[in-house]
């Protein structure tokens, strides 16, 4: 009699479950089918890149302006509680172009904040440094003398000799250059943000001028000949 009823409940649950199975399934590719417990392994938070007006081949009006990834407002800059910082991240207000870059080379200064003492510089450049080495060195070279890999590889001298040659170059034509690039540079303003920049035309300047940062001076460069300068 156990046996009996065993037998009979495993029929009615395999029966019901195939009967389960086949109501689940639908033809149409983009129908999930039945879904039980959804909220247990998906997300009823909204969810980046998905276009929540257009699901398959149906429009849903009503969720047109549902907030999903969107691309930011203009000028937006990352919230940082630190002020400095935030004032770093400040828009920067030039174009690409040699015009720019020569505006760039008279009018940006490197904050303060970089420079504020000796000590201070140094690790600033000394972190500006490490990041030349992965963005930097494999085309200008270790010591900044136009002798990198790619050089090497290419032939082609495709940057400055050496940046002891370009002395004259102001930092804010250096930071100019790294965020837009220049002739066969392309631009670093989406590998590096603001703060690394600085600090990656921080340490140019210590290959500008042998090692030296030359504090007193770095914000007073006479720029007039950077307009002559075509590299």
């Amino acid at each position: 009699m156990v046996i009996m009823n065993f037998l009979h409940n495993y029929k009615f649950i395999l029966f019901s479950g195939l009967i389960l199975l086949i109501v689940s399934c639908v033809k149409h590719p983009d129908s999930p089918g039945y879904e039980y417990v959804p909220d247990m392994y998906r997300s009823q938070a909204i969810e980046a890149y998905v276009d929540y007006g257009l699901v398959g081949d149906v429009e849903h009006e009503e969720l047109k302006s549902t907030m999903s990834a969107r691309v930011p407002v203009e000028g937006t800059i990352p919230y940082n509680e630190d002020r400095q910082m935030a004032e770093i991240n400040m828009p920067f207000e030039y174009g690409e172009g040699e015009e720019e870059r020569i505006r760039a080379s008279k009018e940006v200064k490197i904050p303060n904040f970089y420079i504020s003492d000796s000590l201070v510089a140094e690790n600033n450049s000394n972190e500006g440094k490490k990041l030349y080495a992965v963005f930097c060195a494999h085309c200008h070279g270790d010591k900044g003398e136009g002798d990198g890999k790619v050089v090497a590889v290419s032939g082609e001298l495709i940057v400055p000799p050496s940046y002891e040659s370009l002395k004259d170059r102001t930092i804010g034509s250096v930071f100019h250059t790294i965020t837009h690039g220049k002739n066969a540079m392309g631009p670093h303003g989406s590998q590096l943000n603001k703060d690394e920049r600085w600090k990656v035309a921080l340490y140019v300047r210590t290959l500008q001028n042998g090692g030296d940062l030359l504090l007193s001076e770095i914000n007073n460069i006479d720029s007039s000949t950077d307009e002559l300068n075509g590299n």
